[in-house]
């Protein structure tokens, strides 16, 4: 029986304690958490408790973790976007492998400066862009690749947010704002992004991009909403954007948790004290707690009366070397959280739709005979469509020696840099030259 690769989690919150930690506990024979740092004594104590961890291993800070003798290979590090490069280039100094949370930093000159930290220091630096992980991006990335489509033309790529997921996140949550988390497509779509740079495999060396808050605005508000939804509002009944309606449960009935949820992410927690249980990722609070909290949280106010001011809708524009061009569309008004697609080639169309609540389909249509070809493809319900999985293990993998990785820092650098980019279009109203603005950071873009 072989020995796990032992690893601590910096951040054991949503990303860190209910989609990588349970990893772990699903595949104690390849992996195991010896550690945890998490300044939250809940979710620190929660963490510990789930993966064995001895008091002595579960820390408050980073500097207590790195002023103790190293006990780990690496470190997965989910800490909130702004917290991702400074604990990282600090473990990849104190000798820690690193498997990081996207986005790598808020800024571009950090990002380069990561990887090469990583590089200079001979240490593996991996990303968590889990879309490569998934077994349906990986059949799209085969087909594509296998020439099948002809001269690839022109490539559509959508992530469809649904509203529930981008009020929970991008408008009322933590994403909200600008200044204190990163641009929705560098914290959202940099996933779609990156698997794009993968696919395609062709350097983009122009990109325009525009977009908006359009929608969830003071202006917006219907009249006589008040700051929140528990405060009497007229419409809230009617309301699609109601905390109550999207957070606590149908009157006529109960889960075993006290509430019913009415969309997939209901469970998601509406305070840092929220318990879960890390097996299921499903949170134990009761429908008492759930409406306190939404009557002081951030949870309960009036979607147009936050303080966000993260876009709700952008489209990326792409000229790649080749001289095919891309188009990336982020939105957070669809029906359900889906990614759409279509890769047009002089002999071939892909399209694909990718579901983390609905099932995912891939058709070849071929010009010639007008055949539909339906693809197989491995459907993985739930979140990411088992890229969560994939990813830990093929990191523990990585670390034994047994695979290379596939989502090396230096890689996950491209499209992180193209992210920047295009934000810099979309606010100067302009086109960036790619080349040039990887240049202007001291990285050699590929052409």
């Amino acid at each position: 029986m072989r020995t796990p690769v032992e690893l601590t989690m910096v951040g054991a919150g949503l990303r860190g304690g209910q989609c990588y930690g349970p990893v772990a506990l699903r595949h104690p024979d390849e992996l195991r958490f010896v550690e945890v740092v998490e300044p939250n004594p809940a979710r620190r104590r929660q963490f510990a408790e789930a993966h064995g961890i001895p008091e002595d291993r579960a820390h408050p800070d980073v500097a207590t973790w790195l002023g103790r003798a190293r006990r780990s290979q690496a470190a997965v590090i989910a800490t909130p976007d702004r917290q991702h490069a400074g604990p990282a280039v600090e473990a990849l100094i104190a000798g820690y492998d690193v498997l990081l949370e996207k986005p790598m930093a808020p800024t571009p000159e950090a990002c380069v400066e990561l990887v090469g930290t990583a590089k200079r220091l001979g240490r593996t630096l991996q990303v968590c862009h889990v879309l490569r992980y998934t077994a349906f991006f990986r059949r799209v990335h085969e087909i594509v690749s296998s020439g099948v489509l002809g001269e690839l033309v022109t490539v559509e790529h959508r992530e469809n947010v649904a509203s529930w997921h981008m009020t929970h996140s991008y408008v009322r949550g933590a994403y909200a704002a600008t200044s204190s988390a990163s641009p929705l497509l560098l914290a959202k779509a940099c996933h779609d992004l990156d698997v794009l740079a993968w696919t395609l495999d062709d350097p983009c060396v122009r990109v325009s991009s525009v977009g908006s808050l359009r929608h969830f605005r003071p202006d917006h508000a219907p009249a006589g909403a008040p700051a929140r939804c528990t405060d009497g509002c007229p419409v809230e009944p009617q309301c699609e954007f109601s905390a109550l309606h999207v957070y606590l449960g149908d009157e006529d009935g109960a889960s075993p948790y006290g509430w019913r949820p009415r969309t997939p992410y209901s469970w998601m927690p509406l305070t840092d004290g929220s318990t879960f249980d890390p097996t299921t990722g499903m949170l134990t609070e009761t429908a008492t707690d759930r409406l306190a909290e939404l009557a002081r949280g951030p949870y309960g106010r009036c979607v147009y009366h936050c303080d966000n001011d993260a876009v709700d809708n952008q489209v990326v524009t792409m000229e790649l070397a080749s001289g095919t061009t891309a188009v990336l569309v982020v939105h957070g008004h669809s029906d359900t959280d889906e990614r759409t697609m279509r890769y047009d080639g002089a002999r071939a169309t892909l399209r694909g739709r990718f579901g983390d609540f609905s099932p995912s389909e891939l058709t070849l249509h071929h010009h010639r005979s007008g055949e539909v070809e339906h693809v197989p493809v491995d459907a993985v319900p739930g979140l990411h469509g088992g890229g969560d999985v994939g990813l830990m293990r093929d990191f523990a993998a990585c670390l034994r020696g047994d695979t290379p990785p596939r989502s090396e820092a230096a890689d996950a650098l491209e499209s992180h840099l193209l992210g920047f980019a295009a934000e810099a279009a979309r606010r100067g109203a302009t086109v960036v030259d790619v080349t040039r603005f990887c240049a202007d950071l001291g990285w050699h873009h590929r052409t």
